[in-house]
């Protein structure tokens, strides 16, 4: 199946626009919709030694932050690892029949993704793949599928993330039988509604908009966050942006800082907010704004920022199904203010057309 984009709009509303206000019900829907086969799914992933996860671009990132769902959550320990979906098919061995392979892919047309699918059921090991409604027929080779969402109308993919996410998430409920998780999952869509209506995002935007360069940065879980932030950024305003781990920052990147570049800072309560403090303090000795996620109520990191977004309180592990959502805000509204249409990765214009024209995806 070739996915084909409908005719693009002109202007506000743009189709991005749409789904990153749809993720509260859709996420409802699709844990709802999924219920039976995750449980099912779980029985066979607990009686696995070993499971990798696959994806590339968001859904790569939705496949990091599962990493540590299943590690955690799931109880699996070592035992699970995230793979890019071109590293997993072209340099690591093959799985074996004690292996399960969960494969992240909304269209199910990438190439190298459906090829880390084929490597497993050729190995002998259980396929599992997380993908959208109407996807590719090359999926259809897995033993097990999850289902998120319609196919997106946006190139800059939100609710498929987010939606993907929260079925990793239940999925390693479901198989470290963890009902707080479970629970906590069950009230995300009520806190992700109130998110979306807590801010002027478009005010927001207006503040940050001109910044030479964007660091988005996290630590944990949200390290993934960072880097889908930075990707929606490049794909729907083109700006010069970067998501990076926040040790990694320190250990060299924040020497490229200048007082005209912007910083994000993905950090609620956990091991990664100290790290995420000490680059707050560098950037305001810089004189880089600083924009923070932070819990309610945090004092000290919000006290470095020039602007804050306030975080429900819930497990670290789950934080990136909501704190990605502010961002998605931010990246559309900084879209409108630099007048590029956020939904096309501009294939629109003609040298960007004729470059994505020639790639083989």
């Amino acid at each position: 199946m070739t996915w084909s984009p409908p005719p693009p709009r002109p202007s506000h509303p743009y189709y991005m626009y749409e789904s990153i206000y749809a993720q509260p019900g859709a996420i409802r829907l699709v844990l709802r919709g999924n219920a039976e086969t995750l449980k099912t799914v779980a029985e066979r992933l607990k009686g696995l030694e070993r499971v990798f996860l696959s994806g590339i671009g968001t859904s790569w990132h939705a496949c990091l932050v599962g990493e540590l769902l299943f590690s955690r959550i799931g109880r699996l320990g070592h035992r699970v690892r995230a793979f890019h979906s071109f590293e997993f098919r072209n340099y690591w061995p093959d799985p074996d029949p004690k292996s399960g392979v969960i494969v992240v892919s909304h269209r199910g047309t990438k190439r190298f993704s459906l090829e880390a699918l084929q490597k497993a059921k050729a190995g002998g090991g259980v396929g599992i793949v997380i993908t959208g409604r109407g996807s590719g027929d090359g999926l259809k080779i897995a033993d097990y599928a999850l289902t998120t969402v319609e196919q997106e109308s946006s190139a800059a993919h939100t609710i498929s993330y987010t939606t993907a996410l929260s079925l990793l998430a239940a999925l390693a409920a479901e198989v470290g039988e963890d009902e707080e998780v479970a629970h906590a999952l069950e009230a995300l869509p009520d806190q992700m509604a109130l998110l979306l209506g807590q801010e002027s995002w478009e005010e927001l935007a207006g503040r940050f908009a001109e910044g030479r360069r964007y660091y988005f940065v996290g630590g944990g879980p949200n390290t993934a966050t960072a880097y889908e932030a930075a990707l929606k950024m490049n794909e729907a305003n083109y700006t010069t942006t970067v998501g990076m781990n926040c040790e990694q920052v320190l250990h060299g990147p924040w020497a490229a800082l200048e007082g005209s570049d912007v910083v994000v800072l993905i950090a609620p309560p956990g091991p990664s907010y100290e790290r995420c403090l000490a680059l707050a303090k560098a950037a305001k000795e810089i004189g880089a704004p600083v924009l923070g996620l932070v819990e309610e109520g945090d004092s000290e990191l919000s006290a470095l920022c020039a602007h804050t977004v306030a975080l429900p309180a819930i497990p670290e592990l789950l934080t990136p199904i909501l704190a990605v959502v502010p961002l998605q805000l931010f990246t559309y509204h900084v879209a409108l203010r630099r007048r590029t249409n956020p939904d096309t990765m501009r294939s629109h214009e003609p040298a960007h057309g004729r470059a994505r024209a020639g790639l083989s995806l």
